[in-house]
């Protein structure tokens, strides 16, 4: 049930965060939001159709003894849960158990799954989907800045710069309300895509990279060494702000622009006028996008960008520096807060001393009770089932069974789990594996913050009245740390409460949310973070006098470039790369069950191009069966130009025989630990006839 009166609230998908209005005469998008001002996709338009729609989970189900799932009482369902994780716990160690969360949870949930895991399964072992999403610009951020926040200034700064450069950043698609700030960017400046698709953003740059899948690292240093062989480096920036420079100096002076060029199929004409254009203007940004991070090589490829716009004295100038376009609704909240495997709330370390004594303290235990560093996402999957590995898993937003890198060897560990809990609003294909479903309220149905792409802290208000049944995951969370004996440090009663010690949890960290409250951001359309007092107007840009290391420099890195984790050969001779479609989002579990977004694109398309069609002899609507050496996905065609003839391209957002992460390379960046899902070698051929998708 939707109010008559309007509620001001947020978009439930991309880290965007469109303002909406919702109530009974639907949904509108807010004109008073500065992220989105008025505008919104059609994802956003249609969200209100999951909070009726009549396959929604609002019972809880338990597997019994046939096989099948069964309703249940909660109470039932989690004494089962709880009964079965002390179990697992006492045979085999808290290190057995483990929980699973997502960019999509608010800022509450993933501060609180954290502190569950810790405090009260006592294990170290929780991650969660961002580390496929943002983990390797996170790394490089925080080696480069000291810290890392998605955007290091607001949105509307884009509109201001002269040059910008989006890298592997298709947000025509992927975010389209940002299309207005680039439509004013353009109309004073220039902007530049690299992409080895056409996509739509590269449509309309007014110069398009269309690189090699794999070379991004290469062509970052050889644009570096272009700009020192140029003169067009600010050597009194480098010298005030920065350390480290004369060894990556030393170092991209040895890539010849020749050997970038035959590597990446970038004329060297083309990589001088986007890196004069960068270096000449007042102000340029690059901002990257999970192209040149969702690779085996992505932290240091992030890296070989800030040392780019480092050495042209861009970072932290007006409308000027590095960035990343998070993905995820609450994609930079997520990973602030501790669900992530070596983190603590607040960008706290939990490796470090002094940041694990400042939580211990908020959590009222001794900090030697909290474990150390657990697994990363792709590990802690593959290590369920396995003798000392993981035993149980709590699953929260995720749909692993989609967007795992690897499908079918993920698919086969979650069989392995003796306890595999997913909470959701919907049945998903992760949860045909699990032994117990818990159904949970939907994003309108509930309060929360969420941190956007800029850093702006803003709150989802509750806007809409949930059905009888779903419950939410704070008060999941709290009840099964009551059954497991820590009913203490678990009491809470709203969001808000949760908030609040979120608050003391950061103070004094890197993202500190102590001066914020949700009243506050009420009143101001969200803060900017690090706001450590209640009279401090938060933090729109960074770096503007210091970076956040002791000294208040930069640091610049060595990074070179190596091969991807998998390069096509002859047998497997294709690249074949993934990315999103505009009318879907993330596994699809929730855009598929949406009418108009199904209708708009039904199914999973894989783009080929016109001269790789005719030697394959497929058409347009033709099946094609593409392979890797890992699995097999059967796809509809669609021939386009848009491609290199040497690379496929396929969305990610379907399972079933059209899961583009049936292919995918589970391979992982050592610094990061982010999946390579953007290239891997396959080789394809007509599909047998009855096959399908």
């Amino acid at each position: 049930m939707l109010p008559e009166a309007p509620t001001r609230t947020h978009c439930p998908y991309c880290a965007f965060q469109c303002g909406m209005l919702m109530s009974s005469a639907g949904i509108e998008a807010d004109a008073d939001f500065p992220v989105n001002r008025g505008q919104m996709c059609v994802k956003g338009f249609s969200a209100g159709a999951l909070l009726a729609h009549p396959g929604r989970l609002t019972t809880p189900m338990v597997r019994g003894r046939d096989g099948r799932l069964a309703s249940a009482s909660w109470e039932a369902a989690l004494d089962h849960v709880a009964e079965r994780l002390l179990a697992l716990r006492a045979a085999h160690g808290p290190a057995a158990l483990a929980a699973f969360g997502s960019g999509a949870l608010t800022n509450e949930k993933a501060y609180l799954l954290g502190k569950f895991v810790r405090l009260a399964l006592g294990s170290p072992h929780v991650d969660y989907n961002g580390r496929y999403c943002m983990s390797s610009a996170a790394a490089g951020q925080n080696r480069a800045f000291g810290v890392d926040r998605g955007l290091p200034f607001p949105v509307a700064d884009l509109a201001r710069t002269k040059t910008l450069l989006l890298w592997g950043a298709n947000s025509l698609d992927t975010m389209p309300p940002l299309a207005q700030w680039l439509a004013e960017q353009q109309g004073q400046g220039e902007l530049i895509v690299v992409d080895p698709r056409r996509s739509e953003t590269a449509r309309r740059a007014d110069l398009h990279l269309q690189l090699t899948p794999g070379t991004d690292l290469l062509l970052a240093n050889g644009l570096l060494h272009l700009a020192i062989d140029e003169r067009l480096i600010d050597a009194g920036y480098i010298a005030s702000r920065t350390v480290g420079f004369e060894a990556v100096r030393r170092a991209v002076m040895e890539v010849h622009p020749a050997h970038v060029e035959r590597l990446t199929g970038i004329a060297i004409d083309d990589q001088l006028r986007a890196v004069r254009r960068l270096a000449v203007e007042e102000s340029s940004m690059l901002l990257s996008g999970r192209g040149p991070e969702q690779q085996v090589k992505g932290a240091d490829t992030v890296l070989a960008f800030t040392n780019l716009m480092l050495a042209l004295g861009k970072v932290g100038r007006p409308f000027s520096g590095y960035g990343c376009l998070t993905g995820q609704g609450n994609g930079q909240g997520g990973r602030e807060h501790g669900q992530k495997a070596d983190q603590l709330p607040g960008y706290r370390s939990i490796e470090d001393a002094a940041d694990r004594a400042a939580v211990a303290k908020v959590w009222g235990v001794d900090p030697a009770q909290l474990p150390g560093k657990g697994k990363s996402a792709v590990e802690l999957l593959d290590s369920s089932g396995e003798a000392g590995g993981v035993r149980a898993l709590l699953v929260m937003g995720s749909n692993l069974a989609v967007a795992a890198p690897d499908a079918r060897r993920v698919a086969r560990k979650l069989a392995a789990l003796e306890l595999l809990v997913v909470c959701d609003a919907f049945e998903n294909e992760t949860a045909e594996a699990a032994h117990v479903v818990l159904p949970t309220l939907q994003w309108a149905e509930e309060e929360g913050t969420m941190t956007n792409l800029e850093g702006r802290v803003i709150l989802r208000a509750r806007a809409a009245e949930p059905p009888p049944g779903p419950r939410s995951d704070l008060a999941i969370l709290c009840e099964l740390a009551r059954r497991l004996g820590r009913a203490d440090g678990f009491g809470f009663s709203s969001a808000a409460e949760v908030f609040d010690e979120l608050r003391r949890a950061t103070a004094g960290a890197r993202a500190d949310y102590s001066g914020i409250t949700h009243a506050r951001i009420r009143r101001e359309q969200g803060v900017f973070w690090p706001c450590p007092s209640a009279d401090h107007p938060g933090t729109p840009r960074l770096f503007a006098d210091r970076f956040a290391f002791p000294d208040g420099r930069a640091r610049f890195h060595v990074v070179r470039h190596r091969p991807a984790g998998e390069t096509p050969d002859a047998d497997y001779p294709l690249y074949f790369t993934t990315g999103r479609y505009k009318e879907h989002y993330n596994s699809g579990a929730q855009t598929r069950r949406v009418a108009v977004l199904a209708q708009a694109r039904p199914e999973p398309r894989v783009h080929i191009h016109p001269r790789l069609a005719g030697r394959l002899g497929v058409a347009d609507g033709a099946r094609l069966l593409v392979e890797s050496r890992r699995g097999a996905a059967t796809l509809s065609v669609e021939v386009t130009a848009d491609v290199r003839p040497d690379t496929l391209f396929a969305p990610f957002h379907w399972g079933g025989q059209g899961c583009a992460n049936l292919l995918t390379n589970p391979a992982l960046d050592p610094v990061s630990r982010m999946p390579e899902f953007k290239l891997c070698a396959v080789r394809a051929r007509p599909a047998p006839e009855g096959g399908r998708s």
